[in-house]
């Protein structure tokens, strides 16, 4: 069916129901754009983290942007999880929502791919451009950098170039003269990534420049909706839709797969069409909205311009000076990763879809979505909390509004659906973090409620946790992990409750707090399974043996989980028996070598020993050490890490960037501190890696981080001064950090004899 310069309705309603190669910087003298204000972006390679397992999205977008445009390979796989994988030379199309980093694959939504000839709308095979909707592509003729993606297609003779606002993407194309004499553009309402299958979907021509539509679909996201509008700098000469399948019900046909091709005036030389689109969670007058706020003009570089200002201005939060440029781009590259997302969930005028479906007006502050908890309330919350303050309410709140409308916080929360994905109440640390550092702007009482009532339910495991005080193995699968995960949650809220001064809950969830103790069998010092009869299991442990989602951890063994209490790393000392035996088992873990059976999730990666540098749960453990007064442990383990399993380069992370959290481990980590309890901010020493970093945690405060004498050999603290005066605590509170000021650490090549040593000086466990 052809149509043509008029408005149709209902056309389909799918009812199932640089390349960015950077080049080799030879210094890091920063290239400045203003007086103040050095241009950051140049040190970012979005190709790190494309190889190996590192899933990193790549494309066109801006800081937490609600668009995430860039190209689709047609493979898919675990390593495709965000759509696009360096050993890959295949693009099936454009899409504008992508995730980062995660080990599920889902999104992928409105693909648009511009081509030539008749197209073949099935999904294409690698190896045969004869059929299928795809291009092969050379990686020379790729350029990638923050806020623009370009890209030339080698079957269709079109070059692509895409930048993007927050809710907006910006293609443009370039019809070769070949291309040019017959120009189409598809609009796939079909394919997606991983998990996603289309349910329903709708194309509409509105007039000859205007198309609009949504596209429904289920997968990790089980309910995902989607709605945008696309304008088209020249008329449509001649606009098709189709589908591929079609089911009928009794009189109700539905059809699964909805294309639209569009025909562009033929040109006997090269020909140039835009196209903007912009999408929204609520509707198509929503994304009308949202492209008129956003893009009313047609000045395609200027908005790479102002994507690029929007980077720099966020990566400006965070300055550091270093004298090795590979730093450099690890650093800005891995600071550019923890801005994915969470990403904006609302229209410009504040409406959004919740998580029971109902679209809710401006309530006062931004909807955002993609909160991967498990990983990120570790490390990238903790950095959130420093240097994206002013976004903090609208996070919590985010976050509160969730809670209201399915009965608890969120566990892996993605496009108004709780996936449930990953074990244990990661919302609970986000929020009692947030609320004690102090921050305003949400519902304090709302908040307790929501900790507590989360803490408090039935599902996943938490009846028998209540009932027993424990997670047993013979009704729970990862069990351990589902308790301890549980427990430095308790811990999270016990502490809130005490600054209400709440003490029963104060007393009950810091008892629960320390669970942990019920897994841990002394005869052999690990952490194990427990039946409901408080038996542990009754055959002998191999604590390197880990069989993905069957056995009693989650992603891990009994070598990596025996250390998940960084809420009471006192209590895991005195499970030991001295400090000595702690420092013993601590050591070995970096030694030992064992087989975890083929079985073994591919996530435990990044090994150093039996230390899991590519998987969450280990991520506080390297500063442990401090707790027990030998922090020059601590920043050995934590240069090793960073100079050895970061690099620039596409295999330059050890594991997945899970959204932000491998990254902002970096980024912590290289800064000189990191946050171990789950909680509070408590920023534990380590060894900085950055000279000096000038980090902006706002109201127009800095907090400098200098290391005097800093080198690869001297990565040892000596001692430190915070603003002006001697400091001999081996961690600094969040507090001072948000003041602004100065902390200067002295570097040395060999182990201070008192830095950090004595009691008074370590971090402590606070009950």
């Amino acid at each position: 069916m052809k149509l043509t310069k008029k408005t149709i309705t209902g056309m389909v309603s799918v009812s199932l129901c640089s390349g960015l190669i950077f080049g080799v910087l030879t210094s890091c003298k920063q290239e400045t754009t203003s007086q103040t204000s050095p241009n950051l972006t140049q040190y970012v390679d979005p190709y790190i983290g494309t190889g190996d397992h590192g899933h990193v999205f790549v494309g066109a977008n801006v800081p937490f942007g609600a668009v995430q445009l860039g190209p689709s390979n047609i493979t898919q796989g675990w390593d495709w999880c965000s759509g696009y994988h360096i050993s890959d030379s295949t693009i099936m199309g454009f899409a504008h929502t992508h995730l980062s980093g995660t080990g599920i694959g889902d999104l992928g939504d409105i693909v648009f791919m511009p081509l030539t000839g008749e197209p073949n709308l099935q999904r294409g095979v690698h190896g045969d451009q004869t059929t299928g909707l795809y291009s092969l592509f050379r990686r020379e003729t790729e350029t990638v950098k923050p806020g623009y993606y370009a890209v030339h297609l080698d079957r269709y003779d079109v070059d692509v170039e895409l930048t993007a606002t927050k809710r907006v993407g910006f293609h443009k194309y370039t019809y070769q003269a070949a291309s040019a004499a017959d120009p189409k553009l598809v609009i796939d309402l079909a394919a997606g990534i991983g998990w996603d299958s289309p349910v329903e979907g709708h194309l509409i021509q509105e007039n000859d420049s205007v198309i609009s539509g949504y596209r429904f679909s289920k997968g990790w996201a089980n309910d995902q909706r989607i709605y945008f509008t696309a304008v088209f700098s020249e008329p449509i000469q001649a606009f098709s839709v189709s589908d591929t399948t079609a089911i009928q019900e009794g009189n109700n046909i539905t059809t699964r797969r909805a294309y639209g091709v569009a025909q562009f005036a033929a040109a006997d030389k090269a020909k140039e069409v835009y196209a903007k689109v912009a999408v929204s969670p609520v509707s198509v007058a929503g994304a009308k909205a949202n492209l008129t706020a956003e893009l009313p003009g047609w000045d395609f570089e200027q908005v790479i311009v102002d994507a690029d200002k929007a980077w720099n201005e966020e990566l400006n939060k965070v300055q550091v000076t270093t004298n090795e440029a590979s730093v450099m781009r690890t650093f800005y590259t891995a600071l550019y990763h923890t801005m994915t997302a969470p990403s904006v969930f609302c229209d410009v005028d504040g409406s959004y879809r919740g998580s029971d479906k109902t679209v809710y007006a401006n309530e006062g502050f931004k909807n955002y979505t993609t909160f991967s908890l498990w990983d990120t309330y570790r490390a990238a919350h903790p950095l959130m909390t420093i240097i994206h303050p002013e976004k903090m309410p609208d996070i919590i709140n985010t976050m509160l509004n969730i809670y209201k409308q399915q009965g608890k916080l969120p566990v892996w929360h993605l496009m108004a659906n709780e996936t449930d994905c990953m074990v244990g109440n990661p919302g609970i640390p986000v929020v009692a973090d947030a609320y004690l550092k102090g921050f305003s702007g949400f519902d304090k009482d709302l908040a307790f409620e929501a900790m507590k009532t989360s803490a408090m339910l039935d599902d996943r495991g938490l009846d028998h946790y209540k009932k027993l005080g424990y997670v047993p193995f013979d009704l729970e699968n990862e069990s351990v992990a589902k308790g301890m995960e549980y427990a430095l949650a308790d811990w999270a809220l016990a502490q809130v409750a005490k600054e209400r001064g709440a003490t029963d809950d104060y007393n009950y969830f810091l008892k629960r707090s320390n669970s942990f103790s019920y897994y841990f069998d002394k005869s052999i010092n690990f952490v194990r399974g427990i039946d409901s009869k408080g038996k542990f299991r009754p055959e002998p442990l191999d604590p390197f043996k880990s069989v993905h989602r069957v056995n009693d951890y989650t992603e891990g063994n009994a070598w990596q989980y025996t250390w998940l209490v960084p809420q009471n790393v006192q209590g895991l000392i005195d499970l030991f028996g001295s400090e000595d035996k702690f420092v013993e088992k601590l050591d070995s873990l970096f030694i030992v070598a064992g087989d975890m059976g083929d079985e073994a999730s591919p996530d435990i990666s990044g090994l150093i020993g039996q230390y899991a540098h590519g998987n969450e749960p280990s991520h506080h453990v390297l500063y442990l050490y401090s707790y027990v007064g030998q922090p020059w442990k601590t920043a050995d383990k934590v240069r090793e890490t960073m100079t050895t399993l970061y690099h620039d380069a596409p295999a330059g992370l050890c594991g997945n960037e899970d959204v932000g959290q491998m990254s902002a481990w970096y980024v912590l980590s290289a800064l000189g501190f990191y946050q171990v309890a789950p909680a509070g901010g408590v920023y534990v020493f380590g060894s900085p890696l950055v000279n000096e970093a000038v980090v902006h945690v706002g109201s127009g405060k800095t907090f400098t981080v200098k290391a005097t004498n800093n080198s690869a050999d001297n990565k040892y603290i000596q001692q430190v001064t915070l603003n002006g005066q001697p400091y001999t605590k081996s961690y600094i509170e969040y507090a001072n950090i948000a003041a602004g000021g100065e902390l200067v650490f002295e570097m040395g090549d060999t182990p201070s004899a008192t830095f950090g040593v004595a009691k008074e000086d370590r971090p402590q466990t606070i009950q």
